[in-house]
């Protein structure tokens, strides 16, 4: 990694929820977007699905917006697709750590890009997975 070039890491769904909708906590959605602006955001096909369906839900985008940010997210950030090892990894995860099924697809993706932070607010704060995941939430005092 270059001396300018930003910390990679993981970001699950509430935090790109945060950024996204203000009227939901505006503390969060500024820490939010201070947290994406100072990294190299990693997003997998699973924490897409679950933007765009809370942001139509809650009718806070259209049909138009979903799909400019379906674009967006694969032309600016790594996507970890839900792969056969991504799947077999998730179960063995959830094995090893008693994460729930959809956690456990959120670490091994994160695992897979080879990322060092995971960033969830729904998450075991401070885990360390494998040795090589830190699951983070980036909402609590000193973070």
């Amino acid at each position: 990694m270059s001396a300018n070039a930003l910390p990679a890491c993981f970001v699950d769904t509430n935090i790109w929820l945060y950024a996204f909708i203000e009227a939901d906590d505006a503390a969060k959605s500024a820490r939010a977007r201070q947290l994406l602006q100072g990294s190299q955001p990693v997003v997998s096909t699973q924490v897409i699905n679950e933007i765009c369906v809370n942001l139509l839900k809650r009718r806070v985008f259209t049909e138009e917006q979903i799909r400019a940010l379906i674009t967006s997210f694969y032309e600016k950030y790594e996507v970890v697709e839900l792969t056969p090892a991504v799947l077999l990894a998730a179960s063995a995860l959830r094995e090893r750590y008693s994460l729930s099924f959809w956690d456990s697809l959120i670490v091994a993706g994160s695992l897979m890009a080879g990322v060092g932070m995971l960033y969830s607010e729904d998450m075991q704060h401070g885990l360390i997975v494998d040795g090589k995941l830190q699951i983070l939430n980036p909402f609590l005092a000193g973070e």
